[in-house]
């Protein structure tokens, strides 16, 4: 087991560093200095953890051979062709 220590002093990098940990299945520990109460994701940060949360979950399958994912030429090919309509 490996322990990552992480010092953060801005609350949206907090959320966002633990929304990322939660996405990746990780088990984590939180000390905090002061007995602030745990702040709710804003809309464009609960975005983005369910963004992050889609993909690993997803990534995870694919690894689990339960999906078939897009390689990159076949994702940016169909992007293109989505732009050219």
């Amino acid at each position: 087991m490996t322990i990552l220590t992480v010092n953060i002093d801005n609350k949206k990098a907090e959320k966002a560093i633990k929304a990322v940990l939660d996405a990746l299945g990780l088990n984590y520990n939180i000390e905090q200095n002061t007995d602030s109460a745990k702040q709710p994701l804003d809309g464009d940060e609960q975005r983005v953890y369910n963004n992050l949360k889609r993909s690993f979950t997803k990534i995870k399958m694919h690894k689990e051979g339960k999906v078939k994912l897009q390689n990159a030429k076949e994702a940016i090919s169909e992007i293109e062709a989505s732009l050219k309509d």
